[in-house]
């Protein structure tokens, strides 16, 4: 297992904001639900973590208050988003090959509940949101579900 001291503080910075990141990705993907989307991405971000085995890395992530980046614009999230993924999903697997597919999976989840927080056209996860999820999915190198 790895610990936070494994990382230089850019190393830690581009883990710990990874998750949060996948979350406003997710918010962003379709209008509708703002409020409920950046609810649920604070709750699940310290929730998610229950539902993956023990992982100090991941412990350490949540304890820490995330520092989401700004971005000018939803395209702008996407694009430089998912390369932040990327290059997260890289360095962990260098670092700590037996943390890396915990942090996909709670990375994954992350997005997965910002998506399902609000019903948009009666769905509980609109078309935007699963086309976001699979972009995210393809970034950590992860599956998600069948709509």
């Amino acid at each position: 297992m790895t610990s936070k001291s494994e990382f230089t503080e850019q190393e830690w910075e581009l883990l710990r904001d990874g998750p949060p990141t996948a979350g406003m990705i997710a918010a962003a993907a379709s209008s509708g639900g703002t409020f409920r989307e950046s609810w649920a991405l604070a709750k699940a971000l310290t929730e998610a973590r229950q539902h993956h085995g023990e992982s100090e890395l991941l412990d350490a992530i949540v304890a820490e208050r995330p520092h989401a980046k700004r971005y000018g614009s939803p395209a702008e999230l996407e694009e430089q988003g998912l390369a932040h993924l990327r290059e997260a999903v890289a360095l962990i697997g260098q670092k700590s090959p037996q943390d890396a597919d915990a942090y996909k999976s709670f990375t994954l989840s992350v997005a997965e509940r910002v998506a399902e927080a609000h019903k948009e056209g009666g769905a509980a996860v609109s078309t935007g949101e699963h086309e976001a999820l699979d972009k995210i999915a393809t970034a950590v190198g992860a599956s998600t579900p069948e709509p």
